[in-house]
């Protein structure tokens, strides 16, 4: 393993601890949005998840732009405008103290993390050997998941449920971050792929091309029922919580189940990828969204804190299912040229991230957080939506790999 370390680009490593440090000061205000929303603002249920689902609106509305001008003017500016950028949205919700601002700003959240996340992730694929892009990319997921054990209870100590200071804290350590990618890049300038070695396609042509692709359209259409179901961890749960009369005190018990997640994302991953790995990517997709569906009938049925820690472990193998092999089968799929391009249009999957809050929210409002069942039923129904695309995408997948086969023999 050391050796496989040791041949990771420098600047991979500092967009991998980097993102480990900002999931840290993200998970420990993010999070808690919801709450403090609705507990301190006073704002509804329904007014809440319009808030929360803006951000993801945002992103979906332009993360295909950002993967496409990171293809034409180059990953390094894309990525230093968006985290500074960033740095500046986290410094708007420290100072925001109306529903209105916190719309504007978790609008620009949106924005600046369907920019930066889609270009740092294709600029890992840039600059990672093929042999070594799955260790890659599941150390950055890992770093994800790392940050996150810790986020949570750093946020419920500092009352991020009460309280918008800690996105101070995230503020600052996002410019810290942007400054030392700008260092990176001055110092392995060299090393680095220019715009020159891809030539970028027109932005109409990119999404036919995306769109005819037989393969990844059903995937996108699944993996929007999959993030759907997997948006209501942060929003329709944080709530329900909050709002059920069962738990003595919701913010803190979802500020475990959120460390619980993050934890069990650590323990599971290894032995999960590694048996994945067998398989076509699209089949942990499936097994996922099975698995999330059925946490949401947990999490409405649990009564009590167990039953809810067991539906987390549940949606937590779910969850790793899902995303893991995510970026390998973008890369498997998406020609040099256009992945900057593939991977901001899977971001269109946060299309059920907006979906997310405002059903969660809506459910909430008409039933009330005593009828667990009649929220979490619905939800784990339209999350299996998903399964139909997932299957057709395998299909086509192995279709696809057998022609290839065939005309390479």
């Amino acid at each position: 393993m050391k050796q496989y370390l040791q041949h990771i680009h420098p600047l991979a490593w500092t967009i991998i601890i980097g993102t480990m440090f900002g999931r840290l000061v993200t998970s420990m205000s993010i999070p808690f949005l919801s709450i403090y929303l609705t507990q301190v603002l006073g704002a509804s249920p329904t007014q809440t998840g319009f808030t929360v689902a803006v951000s993801s609106l945002a992103g979906v509305l332009i993360s295909f732009y950002g993967g496409y001008i990171s293809d034409v003017i180059g990953r390094k500016i894309v990525m230093l405008v968006s985290v500074f950028g960033w740095a500046c949205v986290f410094f708007g919700f420290a100072a925001a103290q109306h529903l209105w601002v916190f719309f504007l700003v978790n609008t620009l959240n949106g924005i600046c993390r369907a920019v930066f996340e889609p270009t740092s992730r294709a600029m890992l694929s840039d600059i990672t050997p093929p042999e070594h892009k799955l260790l890659v990319f599941n150390l950055r997921y890992a770093a994800v998941n790392l940050g996150v054990v810790f986020g949570p209870i750093i946020g419920l100590q500092l009352g991020s449920a009460e309280s918008t200071f800690p996105f101070v804290i995230a503020g600052i350590v996002y410019i810290a971050y942007g400054l030392v990618l700008f260092l990176q890049f001055r110092i392995h300038h060299n090393t680095l792929p220019g715009r020159s070695e891809v030539t970028a396609p027109k932005l109409s042509t990119a999404l036919a091309v995306t769109g005819r692709d037989r393969v990844f359209l059903p995937v996108l259409l699944g993996t929007i029922f999959c993030v759907l179901g997997y948006g209501h961890f942060s929003s329709t749960l944080a709530q329900y919580l909050a709002m059920n009369t069962h738990f003595t005190d919701g913010g803190k018990v979802f500020s475990y189940m959120l460390s619980l997640n993050a934890v069990t994302v650590l323990v599971v991953q290894y032995p999960i990828v590694r048996t994945a790995s067998r398989f076509s990517p699209i089949v942990p997709l499936i097994l996922g969204n099975i698995c999330v569906a059925l946490s949401m009938l947990l999490f409405g049925a649990a009564g009590g804190v167990g039953l809810m820690m067991t539906g987390v472990i549940l949606f937590t193998i779910g969850e790793v299912l899902l995303f893991t092999m995510m970026d390998m089968l973008i890369d498997r799929i998406a020609k040099p040229e256009w992945k900057g391009t593939y991977f901001g249009t899977i971001g269109f999957n946060g299309l059920g991230g907006v979906m997310a809050p405002i059903l969660g929210g809506l459910l909430l409002d008409q039933f009330g957080a005593s009828s667990g069942p009649a929220v979490f039923v619905p939800l784990a129904l339209t999350t299996a939506l998903g399964l139909p695309f997932l299957i057709a995408a395998h299909k086509r997948l192995k279709a696809r790999e057998l022609a290839e086969a065939k005309s390479s023999a």
